[in-house]
C-alpha cells in the first residue's frame, strides 16, 4: 500500500512538472518570438533615413527599448549597427554608435540621482543627438547654419520618433494588459511599421521593389480590419514616410492613400474584395502617372502583396482586428474581459457567501449539540454541589452513596424538583420520606437552595450566550444569502441586445426622430433600462410624448423618463434614460411636533424606495424626549433601511436593529420600530410592529386598525417578530402615528375607536394636508399643549397613470425579452 501511495504521489508530482516546465517552454518559444521579431525591427530601423542624410529612428529605437526590454538591450545596439553598416550611406554608423553612448551616459547619470523614468527618455534622445552632431561639425569645421539647421531638425525628430516608439512598441513587447488602442495609438502603430519599411529601401526582387510591396501588404491588412478610413491613413502615413526615405518616390503617398480608401470600401467582401480594391485604385493612379514600365511592376508589386495577404493566417487579422476600436473582435475581447472579471468577482463573492454559511452552520450546530450534553452536565453538576457541601462529613455518607446510591439519588431528585417549583420552600414542606433517608434534610435543603439559585443565575447567562448564537447564526446566513443574490447578480452575463436596438431605432426613425445612438441595458420584466441619445427640438419634449409611449407599446409595460440630461459637447442633443414605471406609486406627507414645543423632536421617520419593487414607510419613537431619544429612534432606522435595501429578510433586519441598540449603550435604552413595506406592482404592504401603537388605513368611509403586540427593540436579546401582511387598494390612504397622537384621548378614552373617528371625518386632498389636520386637531383637543412628541406619517396609494397613453405604429412588433440567464 505504501509503495502504491508513494508511486501515485511520484507520478503527480511528474506531472505537475512537466505541465509547468510545458507551460514555461511555450512562455519562452513566445518570448522569442517577439524577441526575434523587435531585433529584425532593429536591424531595418538601423538601415533607415530620411533624405539620404538624417538617422534619428535608431537611437529612438534604442532609448525606448531601454526602458520596456533591457535584458537584450546590447543584442538591440548591435542589430542597429549591423542595419547602418549595410544600409546606402555607412558613414552613419560612427554617429548612431555615439549617439546611443551619450544616451547610455546620460541616462546612468540621471539613474544616479534617482531621477530616471521612461518619460525622459525623448529630452535625452533630443540632448544625445544634437550634442553628437554639434560636435562632428565643430570637429570638422563645417559647421554652417545649414549644418545647425540640420542637427536641429535630426533632434526633433529623434524626440518625437521616441514619443511615438513609446506608444506602438508596447504592442509588441505585450506589456498591454487590454486590447483596445486609441486612434493616436494606431496611427503612432503605423508610423513604427512605416519607419520599419523605410530601412527595405534598395531591396529588389527582380522587378519588384520591396518596400512598395510591404506598403501595399499593411494597406490591405488595415483596410480589411478597419475600413476605408483606416485604409486611407495607412496609405498616406506609409507614402508620406517612403518618399521621405526615397525623394523619387513622392506619388507613392496619393497612390497608397487611393488604394487604400478603395480597398477600406470593400471591406466587407472579406479577402478577395479588398485585394480587388486595392489593385484596381493602384491601377488607376499607375496608369494616369507612369509610364509602361512602371505600369507593369507596379501591377507585380500589388500582385506580391496580394498573394502574401492572402496567404496571411485569420489568426493574425483577428490579433489585429482586437487592437482597433469600433471592430466586432475589439468589441468582443472588451466583452471577455469584462466577462472575465465579472467571473472572478462573482466566485469571489460566492467564496465569501459559502464562508458565512459554514460560519452560520457552524453557530447553528453547536448550538443543538451542547445543549442535551449540557442538561444533563449542569443536573450532575448541580447534585455534586449539594452533596458535597451537605454530605462530605456527614458520618453516613459511606452508607447513603456505597451502599444506598439509587435510593440517595431519588431523593436528592426529588427535592431538587421540588425547590424548582418552589424557590420559597421551608423546612416545613420537606417530606416524611426524605426524614427518614437523610438525618440532616434541612442542611440539605439550604445548601440545594444557595445552589439552585447560582444555577439559575448560570442559566440565565447560558441562554443569554445560546440567543446570541443564535442570532449570529441567523446574522450570518442573511449576509450569505445577499452575498449570494449578488453573485448572481453578477454572473448574469451581459447579454448581446443587436436585434432589439435596431428594431427600436427603426421604429423611432419611422416617426421621423433623428437617433444617434441606443444602448439597451435590460430588457429584464419590471426592470427595463434603455438609454438613447437623440437630437430633440426645444418645447417639444420627443422623449415624453413620443419615445416613452412608443416604448411602452414596444416593451408591453408602462415605460418613463427616469433621467434626461443635455449634452454639452454635442448643442441640440440629449442622453435619455428610459425605465420601468411600477404598478403603483406612493404620495406621501409628514407632520410632527416635538414636545412643548421644543426643537428636537424623539420622533424620527423615513420614506424610501428600496430599490427592489418596494417602498418602504418608516416611523421610530425613542426613549423619552430631546436629542437622545432622537439619536435611538434615527439609529434604528437609518440601520433598518440599509439592510432592506441590502437584500436582507424582515424579521432578521429587525432582529439585527435590536441586537445593535443593545449593544450601543450599557443604558437602558429602547426604540419602537413601526415599518410599512409596499409592494409597488402588487400594493401588498408587510407591516413590522415592534412597540409601535397601532396604524390605520382608510379606504373610502372605512377605516380599520393594523396592530400586533411586541416589544420595542432595544429592551430583551430575543423579540418576536410578527408580521401581518394586508393587500392594499387603489385610492387607500396609510397613517401610521407615535403615541403622543395616539394616547391624546388619554385612558378614560377608547383610544382605537376615537382615532377611528378622527381619521374617518377627515377630508383631504393630498396626504400632507391630510397629516397636517390630524396633527392640528390633535394639539387643539389639548387646547395647544404638547404633552409629548408627535408625528404622523400619512401615505397613499394609487394606480400610475402614464403622464402620456402608449399608441402602435404600424408594423411595429412587441420586442423579444432575452431569456434570463441564472
Amino acid at each position: 500500500m505504501a509503495t502504491l501511495w508513494t508511486g501515485g504521489v511520484t507520478r503527480v508530482k511528474q506531472g505537475f512538472v512537466g505541465a509547468l516546465v510545458g507551460n514555461r517552454l511555450v512562455q519562452s518559444i513566445v518570448a522569442k518570438k517577439w524577441s526575434i521579431l523587435l531585433l529584425f525591427m532593429a536591424f531595418l530601423l538601423g538601415r533607415a533615413m530620411i533624405l539620404d542624410q538624417l538617422a534619428p529612428f535608431a537611437v529612438a529605437y534604442f532609448a525606448v527599448l531601454y526602458f520596456l526590454r533591457r535584458e537584450f538591450i546590447y543584442w538591440t545596439g548591435l542589430f542597429l549597427v549591423a542595419g547602418s553598416l549595410f544600409s546606402a550611406a555607412p558613414q552613419h554608423t560612427g554617429y548612431i554608435v555615439a549617439e546611443m553612448l551619450v544616451f547610455l551616459l546620460i541616462q546612468k547619470g540621471v539613474e544616479r540621482f534617482e531621477r530616471s523614468d521612461i518619460s525622459y527618455a525623448p529630452v535625452i534622445v533630443f540632448a544625445a543627438t544634437f550634442f553628437v552632431q554639434l560636435f562632428s561639425h565643430l570637429a570638422g569645421e563645417q559647421i554652417s547654419w545649414y549644418s545647425l539647421m540640420m542637427t536641429g531638425v535630426e533632434s526633433t525628430l529623434g524626440l518625437i520618433l521616441t514619443h511615438i516608439f513609446l506608444q506602438a512598441i508596447p504592442v509588441f513587447t505585450l506589456t498591454r494588459k487590454n486590447y483596445s488602442l486609441k486612434n493616436e495609438e494606431i496611427i503612432c502603430l503605423i508610423i513604427l511599421l512605416a519607419s520599419v519599411m523605410t530601412g527595405t529601401v534598395g531591396w529588389l526582387i527582380g522587378p519588384v521593389t520591396v518596400e512598395h510591396v510591404l506598403s501595399r501588404y499593411l494597406i490591405l491588412l488595415f483596410a480589411l480590419v478597419g475600413g476605408a478610413p483606416l485604409g486611407a491613413s495607412v496609405g498616406v502615413i506609409t507614402g508620406l514616410i517612403l518618399s521621405l526615405a526615397n525623394s523619387s518616390a513622392i506619388y507613392q503617398m496619393s497612390l497608397l492613400a487611393f488604394a487604400g480608401l478603395l480597398a477600406g470600401l470593400l471591406k466587407e467582401g472579406n479577402k478577395i474584395a479588398v485585394s480587388f480594391g486595392m489593385l484596381l485604385g493602384s491601377s488607376i493612379l499607375t496608369v494616369y502617372l507612369g509610364n509602361q514600365a512602371e505600369v507593369l511592376n507596379s501591377t507585380w508589386e500589388s500582385a506580391a502583396a496580394v498573394v502574401i495577404f492572402c496567404l496571411t493566417p485569420k489568426g493574425v487579422i483577428l490579433t489585429l482586428s482586437k487592437y482597433v476600436p469600433g471592430t466586432q473582435e475589439n468589441v468582443k475581447s472588451q466583452h471577455d474581459y469584462a466577462k472575465r472579471v465579472r467571473d472572478v468577482t462573482a466566485s469571489r463573492v460566492e467564496q465569501f457567501s459559502e464562508v458565512f454559511r459554514q460560519l452560520s452552520r457552524s453557530f447553528k450546530q453547536i448550538t443543538a449539540e451542547i445543549q442535551p450534553l449540557q442538561k444533563e452536565e449542569e443536573v450532575s453538576h448541580f447534585m455534586n454541589a449539594v452533596a458535597e457541601k451537605s454530605c462530605t462529613h456527614c458520618w453516613k455518607k459511606k452508607q447513603c452513596w456505597d451502599e444506598r446510591f439509587y435510593q440517595t439519588y431519588k431523593v436528592m431528585t426529588e427535592m431538587m424538583t421540588e425547590v424548582e417549583l418552589r424557590e420559597n420552600m421551608t423546612r416545613k414542606d420537606l417530606r416524611p420520606e426524605w426524614k427518614k433517608v437523610c438525618i440532616k434534610p434541612e442542611q440539605v435543603l439550604e445548601h440545594m437552595k444557595q445552589q439552585y439559585s447560582l444555577y439559575k443565575n448560570d442559566q440565565h447567562w447560558k441562554k443569554q450566550i445560546m440567543d446570541s448564537r443564535q442570532l449570529v447564526a441567523d446574522q450570518l446566513s442573511g449576509v450569505s444569502q445577499v452575498m449570494e443574490d449578488l453573485a448572481k447578480e453578477i454572473k448574469r452575463e451581459g447579454q448581446e441586445l443587436f436585434m432589439q436596438e435596431e428594431q427600436i431605432r427603426s421604429a423611432l426613425e419611422e416617426l421621423g426622430l433623428s437617433i444617434h445612438s441606443i444602448d439597451v441595458i435590460s430588457l429584464d420584466e419590471g426592470n427595463v433600462e434603455i438609454e438613447i441619445v437623440h437630437q430633440y427640438t426645444k418645447g417639444f419634449d420627443e422623449c415624453r410624448k413620443i419615445i416613452a409611449p412608443l416604448l411602452s407599446e414596444i416593451v408591453g409595460e408602462n415605460i418613463a423618463v427616469k433621467n434626461e440630461q443635455a449634452i454639452e459637447r454635442k448643442e441640440g442633443y440629449s442622453t435619455v434614460l428610459f425605465g420601468s414605471t411600477k404598478e403603483y406609486e406612493v404620495e406621501t406627507g409628514i407632520a410632527g411636533a416635538a414636545k412643548g414645543g421644543e426643537l428636537l423632536s424623539g420622533d424620527s421617520f423615513s420614506t424610501v424606495e428600496l430599490g427592489n419593487g418596494k417602498f418602504a414607510v418608516a416611523l421610530s419613537d425613542g426613549m423619552g424626549n430631546g436629542e437622545r431619544a432622537r439619536a435611538e429612534s434615527s439609529a434604528a432606522l437609518t440601520i433598518l433601511q440599509q439592510l432592506l435595501q441590502s437584500g436582507m429578510d424582515e424579521k432578521l433586519a429587525i432582529k439585527s436593529v435590536n441586537s445593535v441598540l443593545m449593544l450601543r449603550s450599557s443604558d437602558e435604552v429602547f426604540a419602537t420600530v413601526d415599518v410599512a413595506l409596499i409592494d409597488l406592482y402588487s400594493a401588498q404592504t408587510t407591516f413590522l410592529k415592534i412597540g409601535s401603537t397601532p396604524s390605520f388605513i382608510k379606504r373610502g368611509n372605512e377605516v380599520f386598525p393594523v396592530s400586533a403586540n411586541n416589544l420595542p427593540v432595544g429592551i430583551v436579546a430575543d423579540i418576536d417578530v410578527d408580521l401581518v401582511s394586508v393587500p392594499l387598494q387603489h385610492g387607500d390612504t396609510l397613517i401610521m402615528m407615535t403615541d403622543g397622537i395616539y394616547d391624546a384621548p388619554g385612558h378614560a378614552v377608547n383610544k382605537e375607536m376615537w382615532m377611528k373617528r378622527m381619521i374617518s371625518e377627515i377630508e383631504a386632498d393630498t396626504p400632507q394636508d391630510f397629516a397636517d389636520v390630524l396633527l392640528e386637531r390633535v394639539v387643539r383637543y389639548h387646547h395647544g399643549d404638547i404633552y409629548d412628541d408627535m408625528t404622523v406619517v400619512v401615505a397613499r396609494v394609487e394606480k400610475f397613470r402614464p403622464e402620456w397613453a402608449t399608441f402602435r405604429w404600424p408594423g411595429i412588433q412587441r420586442i423579444e425579452r432575452p431569456k434570463t440567464v441564472s
